[in-house]
């Protein structure tokens, strides 16, 4: 396997971890199957070492990581804050999880931040912050969740991993790649996949129950959103969903249910960017996704003060959902140099 990390990095961040006793693992807001993958991933890795290891995170997981092993043991801030800011101010190491940015944790990033302990970072976005004592950020890989496994088998402790924490860290590679279909830069990918099934790890029941498995009303949804609320610019090669308040509480709304949803629309021939808006409690959400490697994280950081990955970005807009859409359509123009090297 290719050896991607910097050595003095892999040292040291094997010595934090053999230093300290009590390890909060963490990670952001609305998380993912790579947030959570990873996260959990580490926890079964640093227990089976012997440590002490609790995952605390933001606000909850959606349903369909719960088949995960150790999903029902984390501590989630907005339902159980006293009991999380003990395990945090009582920790020696915190390790923070597929996010660049302390404002990615929401309310939980005060009591993350404030904490005396070291902290490392262990993250594949761009861009990161510098608010950890040790900064692992390697933007090229697919997930965090590789870039864990490289750091676990780096340390020498890919022994240690047992069946569980394959399967999680599996799960985030299979959903940032959305099942080995985008952001496979690097060839030993491959390798990485073979040695977690060997592991153990199931990918095909991970496919399924992560990608696969959704409810009634998130498929209903899907399903309005694609025939009512699709529009598409042919001469930006782009496509927009909008979905409002109104019509998230008619299809009964959960969280996840409208996830996988921004994809949807690269399936058209021709299309190689798509923008879903989202309207939330206090803003909208921007979910952006692309192929041939146009750039929609310049669109979510120029228009929506967001960012992420190149074909994989993100941003909130405060204002009416209409504003935002129009904000969007009158800047399409300004991104058409990207394509000038796109196929027909």
């Amino acid at each position: 396997m290719d050896k991607l990390i910097d050595s003095d990095s892999i040292k040291e961040f094997r010595r934090l971890i053999e230093e300290s006793a009590d390890i909060v693992l963490t990670c952001h807001v609305r998380p993912d199957g790579d947030a959570i993958g990873s996260t959990l991933g580490m926890m079964h890795l640093l227990r089976a070492l012997g440590k002490n290891v609790t995952v605390i995170i933001p606000d909850k997981a959606p349903g369909n990581l719960s088949f995960l092993p150790g999903f029902k043991e984390m501590g989630v801030y907005t339902c159980h804050p006293e009991f999380c800011k003990k395990t945090v101010e009582s920790a020696d190491l915190i390790i923070c999880c597929d996010f660049n940015t302390p404002s990615r944790q929401d309310s939980l990033a005060p009591v993350i931040q404030g904490a005396t302990c070291r902290k490392v970072l262990v993250d594949h976005h761009q861009e990161p912050d510098n608010f950890a004592d040790l900064m692992i950020s390697y933007p090229d890989m697919s997930s965090t969740c590789e870039l864990m496994f490289r750091l676990i088998a780096g340390m020498g402790f890919f022994a240690e991993l047992d069946e569980s924490g394959a399967v999680c860290i599996l799960t985030g590679i299979i959903t940032d790649t959305r099942n080995f279909f985008v952001n496979c830069k690097h060839h030993d990918l491959y390798e990485i996949l073979i040695r977690l099934l060997e592991k153990g790890a199931d990918k095909e029941m991970i496919v399924k129950e992560a990608l696969n498995t959704r409810s009634y009303w998130s498929l209903k949804l899907e399903a309005y959103a694609l025939s009512e609320k699709l529009e598409v610019f042919p001469e930006h090669k782009a496509a927009v969903i909008t979905l409002s308040k109104d019509e998230l509480t008619r299809f009964h709304y959960e969280k996840g249910d409208s996830e996988g949803l921004v994809n949807r629309p690269l399936e058209i021939k021709g299309m190689v960017y798509s923008i879903f808006l989202r309207e939330d409690a206090d803003c909208i959400k921007v979910s952006a996704r692309s192929c041939n490697g146009f750039p929609v994280s310049e669109i979510c950081k120029n228009l929506y003060g967001g960012g992420g990955h190149l074909q994989a970005a993100g941003g909130e807009f405060r204002g009416s959902l209409e504003e935002c859409y129009r904000k969007l359509v009158e800047a399409m123009p300004d991104y058409d140099r990207y394509l000038k090297n796109q196929k027909q």
